[in-house]
């Protein structure tokens, strides 16, 4: 039994009246969100001020509180006068919006100072109506609706119809396997969804082969060639695609869109073909998941342990030619799934490092070639003389690492010698390679000549 947190996520159908209290909900979290941030940045702006005049740090104007108690508290002392409006919406949205603030300014300050790994994180900016809109609920009356699967209660907006059933969910709350803990709604290409915070004790059963391992070598090609010899064709969702999309796109630079220069508004064309275009790139997401969540959910089912490599997506994404193929493939999305899938049924992940020499190793004699080009789909190995497929001799050598974890690509021998080596120094009798002098040569002792002056 694990005990963990989990989102489901439905989608909804709301009345013309609901849509309204949910984009005004939505509102009024962005509404806090820039009323805090602007509140912040004018005392740290007040601070830097006062500092430039060659004031004291004691005798400065005090610093505001960044934390989220904080922030709700000054908000309540306002917010009669900066939104007169507040009862129309539930106190949970100013709240949400206060708490996105402090946890993005604590990110920003724990970055900035080290206490955070990763990439650096930016200050906060202001939100814009125009951006995904997004509240949450924490407290208050929300959840599923007693005997009813397809309706969920949200407060200040009340019981708002699904397009899905949430028969799911209902049936670990009526067993007392799962507890809900908050609520999301957001609006995203063009549709309202709810998205549950789940307590759930999950008991998944074990893979139905628990003693065998599988190696998995993601492509554009093939979106997966298994060690098993199996070979996942690619979709190509995007290619697939790409005419409407084209269509589409080329019709939206007919209208009349949105200039920020001269503060133009598009027209309402435009909106609709925009629309149509977000549209169909949900489309092309949501077939994309849900062929991967049904490779991810087989391999956990049937192996017990799964071996993927370390790919650097972002590096490969930079290559303009293969940008589009790679981005229509997910290969991040693919090892995100399976991470948390296994972890679930207690099924092993390994994650082979990305210097790890997969496609040029042979997966019979473990040869190491120096150079295979990406245009070479068939390993032919020049010492076994062993003939494969690329991408199954790199599955291959992948699911190998399992019953050797101790090994690295550095035990395995070399065919031949890396190519683009320096020349070697015209020394006579002295075989250093990239034209290092021998220790009891001095600095005057050497000529230009092929020989030594002694």
């Amino acid at each position: 039994m694990t005990t963990l947190i989990q989102a489901y996520r439905f989608a909804l159908d709301p009345n013309p009246a609901q849509e309204e209290a949910l984009r005004s909900h939505c509102g009024a979290q962005r509404f806090a969100y820039n009323w805090g941030l602007r509140k912040v940045k004018a005392n740290m702006d007040q601070r830097k001020a006062e500092a430039s005049y060659g004031i004291a740090e004691e005798d400065l104007i005090s610093s505001l509180s960044w934390s989220a108690y904080s922030l709700r508290k000054d908000w309540n002392q306002a917010k009669n006068d900066i939104a007169p409006w507040w009862p129309e919406n539930s106190k949970e949205a100013y709240s949400s919006g206060l708490a996105n603030l402090a946890a993005g300014l604590k990110n920003w300050n724990d970055s900035k100072t080290g206490k955070r790994r990763g990439s650096k994180v930016a200050f906060p900016r202001f939100k814009s109506k125009h951006r995904t809109l997004s509240c949450r609920f924490t407290t208050g009356s929300f959840g599923l609706v007693d005997h009813d699967r397809r309706h969920v209660k949200l407060p200040r907006i009340g019981t708002v119809r699904t397009h899905e059933s949430t028969r799911k969910l209902a049936r670990r709350v009526d067993a007392c396997s799962a507890r809900i803990r908050s609520a999301t709604v957001s609006f995203r290409s063009g549709r309202w969804f709810v998205s549950f915070s789940v307590e759930v004790d999950r008991d998944d059963p074990p893979p139905a082969n628990p003693d065998s391992a599988v190696g998995v070598d993601l492509g554009i090609k093939s979106l997966a060639v298994l060690s098993t010899g199996e070979v996942i064709a690619n979709p190509k969702h995007l290619e697939l695609a790409q005419r409407e999309l084209r269509r589409l796109q080329r019709q939206a630079a007919r209208r009349l869109g949105p200039d920020k220069r001269t503060r133009q508004q598009p027209s309402k064309r435009w909106y609709k073909t925009s629309a149509r275009i977000t549209k169909l790139h949900a489309k092309i997401a949501d077939a994309r998941r849900d062929g991967m969540h049904k490779l991810t959910s087989r391999l956990v089912c049937e192996h017990g342990a799964i071996v993927l490599e370390d790919l650097n997506v972002k590096g490969m994404m930079s290559n303009r030619r293969l940008a589009r193929h790679l981005a229509g493939v997910g290969m991040g999305e693919f090892r995100h799934q399976v991470e948390y899938k296994a972890a679930w049924s207690g099924v092993h992940t390994q994650v082979v490092n990305r210097w790890y020499p997969s496609s040029k190793t042979c997966s019979s004699c473990g040869a190491v070639k120096t150079k295979l080009h990406l245009s070479e789909r068939v390993y032919q190995c020049e010492r076994c003389g062993m003939v494969l497929d690329r991408d199954l001799n790199a599955a291959l050598n992948l699911v190998a690492l399992v019953e050797r974890e101790s090994s690295s690509a550095s035990c395995v021998v070399r065919l031949n010698e890396s190519d683009g080596n320096p020349r070697k120094p015209n020394l006579v009798g002295h075989g250093y390679r990239h034209g290092k002098t021998p220790a009891h040569v001095g600095r005057g002792q050497r000529q230009r000549g092929n020989a030594l002056t002694q």
